[in-house]
């Protein structure tokens, strides 16, 4: 199992244990790619950001 897939099961039964139970698996599987592709900008982000500080 990918650790995609195994983020969408988790996200599946975190919703599932607070109600939500009208996401489909492509739902979380989708929510989950946002997911990672947000934390990669932000990752590139304070990495662009570390790199400025130490710009002379």
């Amino acid at each position: 199992m990918s650790v995609k897939a195994m983020m969408a099961t988790i996200l599946q039964d975190q919703l599932t244990s607070r109600g939500i139970r009208s996401l489909s698996p492509s739902d979380h599987e989708e929510i989950v790619e946002l997911l990672i592709e947000q934390l990669r900008q932000l990752e590139f982000e304070l990495a662009a950001r570390e790199l400025r500080k130490h710009d002379p």
